[in-house]
């Protein structure tokens, strides 16, 4: 089992939870565990293709899965996934 950090901004999908304990040995298996425990962050990560969107930022440890193997990044156990939204201003 590994642990996702969620962002202040997207707990409210999350009844307030900031870090969900999320079961697979993939990136892309720990994210479907996350969004069958809250459905209603699917929309907030996913586009209607299937894909992250492309704020969505995942990181293993201090890693971005983007310069590893993106969803497929396997997870050890325990392992911590922290989800970081890109912010845009002006």
């Amino acid at each position: 089992m590994s642990i996702l950090k969620i962002p202040t901004p997207l707990r409210a999908y999350t009844q307030g939870q900031a870090e969900i304990s999320v079961n697979g040995g993939t990136v892309a298996l720990a994210m479907n565990s996350l969004i069958q425990q809250y459905p209603a962050l699917k929309p907030h990560l996913y586009n209607d293709g299937g894909g992250l969107r492309p704020f969505v930022n995942l990181f293993v440890g201090e890693n971005n899965i983007q310069y590893l193997q993106g969803l497929e990044t396997r997870l050890g156990e325990n392992e911590r996934l922290i989800l970081i939204p890109s912010i845009a201003g002006g």
